[in-house]
C-alpha cells in the first residue's frame, strides 16, 4: 500500500480511538459566559453511539495489496469519507450541558480573536490529516472572540451540546455544535 493511502486510512481509524485530553485542570484564560466547572466533562468516545462501527466492512480486505491509483482504493476512500461525514451522533447527549477538551481548527480569525472554530480530538485533524468522523467534530461558536488562540491550540469548551450538522468545505463535517460556548485554555493537571 502506498504512503498516501496508508496515511489516509490510519488517520481515519485513529479518530475512532477518540483521543480525548484527560486530566484537565483549571484554565488560565476564559472567554464566554457559561460556567465551565458546572458541566460534566465528556470523553470523545462518549460522542460515538456504541452501536456504530464504520470499520466492520473493511476488516477482511487486504489493504496492503491496494495502490493509490487502484480504482478499488479510490472507491473505498470515497465510501469511507461518505460514511464518516454522515456518522451518527449520540442522541442522548443532545441538549445537555457538557464540557469537552480538544484542539482548535479556526473557522474565523479577526483582530479581536477567534470566535468560531471546530473542536477536534487529536492534533492535526482537519488540517494535516483527513477529518475525523462527524461525531468526533464539534462546531463551536464562542460567546465572545478569544484573543491569542491559534490553530491546534488546546482548549476546554463548555455549553449546551446540540446534535447539528455543519459542513466546512475545507475542514470537514461536524455532528455537534456548542453555541454561546465558554472557552478556556487547556492546562494539564499538575502531578501531586
Amino acid at each position: 500500500m502506498t504512503a498516501f493511502f496508508s496515511r489516509a486510512l490510519t488517520a481515519l481509524f485513529l479518530s475512532l480511538a477518540a483521543l480525548g485530553l484527560a486530566g484537565c485542570g483549571p484554565g488560565s484564560a476564559t472567554a464566554g459566559g457559561a460556567n465551565v466547572s458546572a458541566a460534566p466533562e465528556l470523553k470523545w468516545d462518549e460522542l460515538i453511539p456504541k452501536s456504530w462501527d464504520p470499520t466492520k466492512r473493511y476488516r477482511n480486505i487486504s489493504l496492503e495489496a491496494l495502490r493509490d491509483n487502484d480504482p478499488r482504493a479510490i472507491q473505498m476512500l470515497d465510501e469511507m469519507r461518505a460514511v464518516w461525514d454522515n456518522a451518527p451522533v449520540n442522541v442522548a447527549l443532545d441538549g445537555t450541558a457538557a464540557k469537552l477538551s480538544g484542539f482548535v481548527v479556526p473557522l474565523d480569525n479577526t483582530q479581536d480573536g477567534i470566535r468560531e472554530f471546530l473542536l477536534v480530538p487529536y492534533f492535526g485533524a482537519c488540517i494535516h490529516t483527513p477529518p475525523p468522523p462527524a461525531n468526533q467534530i464539534v462546531h463551536v461558536i464562542a460567546d465572545q472572540a478569544f484573543k491569542g488562540l491559534h490553530a491546534m491550540d488546546t482548549v476546554k469548551v463548555s455549553g449546551i451540546l446540540k446534535a447539528a450538522r455543519y459542513a466546512s468545505a475545507d475542514m470537514g463535517v461536524s455532528g455537534y455544535e456548542i453555541k454561546s460556548a465558554a472557552v478556556e485554555r487547556f492546562v494539564p493537571a499538575q502531578p501531586k
